[in-house]
């Protein structure tokens, strides 16, 4: 067995209040003593995800973006915002009693996804530099919303709500993603935590998936590994909830005693 992390951030591995990770140190540095992958996967940006990626000292260990549009490696062009500004052209395209009740980050000032999503002016400015996905806010009635989705599917635009946000792109899921980074890195068996709807394919397609308590957010039904013991719910939300399901997932899995030290 060749274990392998994925994980989502915000609410996650990242505390939904402040951002910090403190309280998932020790799984933390458990993953790292045994040389365990950990692959950062959110609907966040290359240029947002890329300073928590050094920060935790995840070398050249690859990264899902933009809700899994795509995976990057550290230190490639993050600069190519060609897809995304073909994303905001067929937007603009659709007629506008169509388009009227959404607002993308294209749309927005970095104040206003400041205030939209909590972050810092800089962690907002770094949330628009968009390359393949818009992530936005829907304030028109359902029959309008899907109408909405129906032209841009027409369009090859696909939609997928997550916990504050409905976000367009041309395809890619964070599950169609870990499968290429596994095949890549040679794992075989992987362990995936989320709190969101738009993680629950990623829970599902894990060997183990992990939901982590959301208190702010719609959450994730129960889904059918819960009855088998694959997917397991944390009670603590957040880095502390992550912290607890890894480290039992880890001893449950014989890592923790591992004298080798290495998955």
């Amino acid at each position: 067995m060749r274990l392998i992390v994925f994980t989502d951030l915000d609410g996650t591995l990242l505390d939904h209040g402040d951002y910090s990770y403190s309280a998932a140190m020790p799984a933390l540095q458990a993953l790292r003593a045994q040389d365990i992958p950990l692959i950062l996967a959110s609907s966040k940006t290359a240029a947002e995800i890329a300073p928590l990626h050094a920060e935790l000292s995840l070398g050249d260990w690859p990264i899902i973006v933009e809700n899994g549009a795509q995976r990057v490696t550290p230190g490639a062009n993050i600069h190519d915002r060609s897809a995304y500004e073909r994303l905001r052209r067929v937007l603009f395209e659709l007629p506008t009693e169509l388009r009227a009740s959404y607002r993308g980050f294209g749309d927005m000032t970095d104040p206003e996804v400041a205030e939209i999503t909590g972050l810092p002016p800089e962690g907002a400015r770094l949330a628009r530099l968009r390359n393949f996905t818009e992530p936005g806010v829907w304030s028109g009635d359902e029959a309008g919303l899907t109408a909405f989705l129906a032209a841009l599917d027409a369009k090859g635009v696909a939609a997928r709500r997550g916990g504050r946000f409905l976000t367009l792109s041309f395809g890619g899921t964070k599950a169609q993603q870990m499968a290429g980074i596994m095949a890549d890195l040679g794992r075989d068996t992987a362990i995936a935590l989320g709190d969101a709807p738009n993680d629950t394919e990623m829970l599902e397609t894990a060997d183990y998936g992990v939901i982590i308590r959301n208190d702010h957010g719609q959450g994730i039904p129960a889904l059918p590994g819960e009855t088998t013991g694959t997917i397991i719910r944390s009670e603590a939300p957040g880095p502390a909830g992550w912290n607890a399901c890894v480290l039992t997932l880890l001893d449950r899995l014989g890592y923790s005693k591992r004298a080798d030290r290495h998955g």
